[in-house]
């Protein structure tokens, strides 16, 4: 059954291949706690009453934002086997007429 064609599956392809190998190594450098992305972390900005409870609150936003990410990642390799497969049916009907 086509949905859409053959352009925009491809180019659903290509959009949801980048955005996986994107979330995936972004979701990698959250795991690892790069000190780069500390900007990107979920939160306020106040004033914290010891140093353990700001650590704790960044350990919780890397956590958080990899999970996020991998969540992402996963819902773009859905989006890429949904294109995939419009992409095969539109270049398959083209084929067969």
């Amino acid at each position: 059954m086509k949905i859409c064609g053959p352009k925009l599956s491809l180019c659903g392809v290509i959009i949801s291949a980048w955005g996986i190998v994107q979330l995936a190594l972004m979701g990698v450098f959250y795991h690892i706690r790069s000190v780069a992305l500390i900007e990107d972390l979920p939160g306020e900005e106040t004033h914290f009453a010891s140093i353990d409870d700001f650590y704790q609150t960044v350990e919780r936003g890397y956590t958080l934002n990899a999970y996020n990410c991998w969540i992402a990642a996963v819902l773009y390799f859905l989006t890429l086997l949904l294109s995939a497969q419009q992409f095969y049916a539109n270049t398959r009907s083209s084929i067969s007429l």
